[in-house]
């Protein structure tokens, strides 16, 4: 009788493109963001076919909950990789998500339009000055 193959999760997790590198899969992984079975596991724990995973996503908006359907320990293309597992994440999450990435969209767009928060060099000498350059430029926008 065959042995049921396995593989490290920081491994497969790298692979079927979960994770953009291995080093940040075994971060995850070691910091206990990455369980199965409501457990965290260690980078070098195995995964078989059939485990169900609870992962964060790469921005950490959500969790996403799969089941792996193949092993594979070399990284592999989008297409290859998106059929080597399940996503049985719900659509409230996965909506829920959308939003967020919206409104941290937004708020990136707004700081950088907006007040920056310290004054650069330029600015704090003018302002020293009276010349209140930072204001004006502020204004402009």
């Amino acid at each position: 009788m065959e042995p049921t193959p396995s593989i490290r999760i920081d491994k497969w997790l790298w692979a079927v493109r979960l994770y953009k590198t291995r080093s940040q899969a075994a971060q995850a992984c070691n910091a206990g963001k990455v369980k199965r079975a409501n457990k965290s596991i260690k980078a070098s724990t195995p995964v078989k076919v059939g485990d169900h995973l609870d992962v964060p996503s790469h921005d950490g908006t959500h969790k996403r909950h799969v089941e792996v359907l193949e092993i594979h320990e070399k990284r592999v293309g989008a297409p290859i990789a998106r059929e080597a597992y399940t996503d049985h994440t719900p659509k409230e999450t996965l909506e829920r998500a959308k939003e967020v990435r919206a409104e941290k969209r937004l708020s990136r767009i707004q700081r950088k339009e907006g007040d920056q928060g310290r004054m650069t060099k330029k600015q704090r000498r003018d302002w020293k000055k009276g010349l209140f350059s930072h204001k004006r430029d502020q204004d402009a926008l």
